[in-house]
């Protein structure tokens, strides 16, 4: 069973500029869906890195999503934060789940790009092209460790700028100070680790005063430091990863995964009912 493609609801509606001759043509429209009303890109790793780093090298202000059950939650309760995640530039499906909901909407060729694994193929194009990236999140102890990977993993990469903010919702006059250092550190991509949903407000907040790409990155910085575990292989083939995260951080979790993974599944088995029904009725009148 096929469905049709969403509307494209990024901010402008405007393709994607190809990269550098060399690079992969990048002006064809992405296959997208709709999940819940939340839409997700269809993409690659390489498709989204050479995406990113075309967007970065012509200093655009662009952002990245990646997606999973709880943005689609939080977009699904917030019609507010369904507009920021829907105006993003790009949606990669973070999340297993979501794999398998646009394998059911029609798009056999779905695979997972998952946001920590896509910031590692998007920090070795940027080591090796010379693009300067931020990091903005965290704290100054875990930025201190994630450099220390990143200068390991990718010598000669080029952090121009680390911000570890406060907890809190910064003051005016902090958020001033911090987009004027990466301003002036002249970064073409920041990674954005506060989590979600408060990465994506943030992205969608400050993209237009920023020439740089900016990518929701969750817990990466922690993931690749050491400092949090992430879920094994198998675990996050099976789509399992939220178990492994809840094992490890009850407290903090259990509420989230209590509230929206039930509730994703029923909604989204509604929504895949709904469009066969429409599906079958267009049929019924070719026929």
């Amino acid at each position: 069973m096929s469905s049709p493609a969403s509307p494209d609801l990024r901010r402008g509606a405007s393709a994607p500029p190809a990269v550098p001759a060399g690079g992969t043509a990048l002006n064809s429209p992405l296959t997208s869906r709709s999940i819940l009303g939340m839409r997700v890109d269809v993409t690659t790793y390489a498709d989204a890195t050479a995406r990113i780093m075309a967007w970065a090298q012509a200093a655009q202000s662009r952002y990245v999503c990646a997606s999973n059950v709880h943005m689609v939650m939080e977009t699904n309760d917030s019609a507010e934060f369904r507009d920021v995640v829907n105006g993003a530039d790009l949606v990669t499906s973070d999340g297993v789940p979501l794999v398998w909901a646009l394998k059911a909407l029609g798009v056999p060729q779905a695979e997972r790009v998952y946001g920590p694994t896509l910031m590692l193929h998007v920090c070795e194009a940027a080591a090796r092209e010379g693009v300067p990236i931020a990091l903005y999140g965290g704290t100054s102890e875990s930025l201190e460790e994630f450099v220390l990977f990143l200068h390991t993993n990718y010598p000669g990469i080029e952090i121009a700028c680390l911000i570890a903010p406060p907890f809190r919702p910064p003051t005016p006059e902090e958020d001033a100070l911090y987009t004027q250092q990466i301003i002036d550190s002249g970064a073409r991509i920041v990674f954005v680790g506060i989590g979600c949903p408060k990465q994506e407000r943030w992205m969608a907040e400050h993209t237009a005063q920023l020439d740089a790409v900016l990518l929701g990155m969750g817990a990466a910085f922690d993931f690749h430091s050491g400092r949090v575990k992430q879920a094994p292989a198998a675990m996050q083939r099976l789509g399992l990863e939220w178990l492994f995260r809840l094992i490890m951080e009850p407290r903090r979790l259990w509420k989230r995964y209590a509230k929206h993974n039930p509730r994703f599944v029923g909604k989204f088995l509604l929504q895949l009912l709904a469009q066969r029904v429409i599906d079958r009725g267009r049929t019924a009148r070719r026929s």
